[in-house]
């Protein structure tokens, strides 16, 4: 940065006739002006200017520098000024993955906003329940429901989201409401194969129950409807159960024994810097992500 300084100096007293008016339009004192030069002269090891006690000029050394390093000056000042402006206006591409389910349903409305507010971003996005490796595959960021498994990724908190366990009123009237988690073991349930272990259902205290059911899934939303249809009883994310809830469709069951809610997480490589568009996504998500239903509701 001393060297920067020493050029710029060097460059003003040329293009101002004198180390008094470069000082000036520097901001400094001429002793300083003089020195700043002298320095740049011994670093370099050949004398740039001709100093009299009546005028200064450059040398044969240093008019070649002096036309090289003014260009230079010009474009460092520009990429400064550049910089300064993207990082007052956020812009770029984002490539993001998200689950399919969640990235559909509550996602893309808060992206579609997203875009709405932020017109030089560019979005990239890839709704699949396969997780992805965002390095290999030339991903900026991903949204995944429930604890990060990737430990070489930062994780940023966006929300959260509850397991909820539901039926139709109609498969209730013929098969009756199961009272505990054990009771899951005599009725038909809705299996989702999105599920690590699709045949057991974690409820609190660390209780996990066999459920079986002649339906499988590999798609929440189709639990769902499935269920809706009195089909049977499914246990998906409050965001695809919510609409069902709140119409009546489904009722929701056991909701004394629900988990605690799980974490939506964005998560990027480390020992990356945050680009200053990411980082305004995360934040708008963050602030702008519906609240999950609350636990335990009855």
């Amino acid at each position: 940065m001393d060297r920067l300084i020493a050029e710029r100096m060097f460059v003003t007293v040329l293009e101002t006739g004198s180390f008094a008016a470069a000082a000036l339009r520097l901001g400094t004192s001429s002793g300083q002006a003089s020195k700043l030069v002298s320095k740049l002269e011994s670093d370099l090891g050949v004398r740039l200017l001709h100093r009299t006690t009546r005028a200064l000029a450059a040398t044969e050394a240093g008019q070649a520098y002096f036309d090289r390093l003014r260009g230079l000056l010009d474009e460092f000042d520009a990429l400064d000024t550049q910089t300064r402006n993207e990082a007052l206006l956020p812009r770029g591409k984002i490539r993001l993955s998200a689950p399919l389910s969640f990235g559909t349903i509550r996602l893309a409305p808060r992206l579609a906003d997203f875009a709405k507010a932020y017109p030089e971003i560019a979005l990239d996005v890839h709704f699949s329940d396969r997780l992805v490796n965002l390095v290999d595959e030339g991903f900026d960021m991903a949204v995944r429901v429930g604890k990060p498994g990737d430990t070489t990724l930062i994780a940023r908190k966006l929300s959260t989201s509850q397991l909820i366990v539901a039926a139709s009123p109609s498969y209730l009237a013929a098969r009756g409401h199961p009272q505990t988690p054990q009771d899951l073991s005599q009725h038909e349930c809705l299996i989702d194969t999105n599920y690590r272990d699709p045949n057991r259902w974690s409820f609190t205290q660390s209780q996990r129950v066999v459920v079986n059911g002649r339906l499988t899934f590999s798609n929440a939303s189709a639990c769902v409807i499935a269920a809706e249809a009195g089909l049977g009883i499914a246990s998906s994310p409050d965001f695809v159960m919510a609409e069902s809830l709140a119409s009546g469709r489904l009722i929701r069951l056991l909701a004394d024994y629900e988990e605690s809610p799980m974490g939506v997480y964005a998560l990027y490589p480390s020992g990356r810097h945050l680009a200053l568009k990411m980082r305004v996504l995360i934040d708008f998500l963050a602030q702008n992500l519906p609240q999950p239903l609350p636990n335990r509701m009855k």
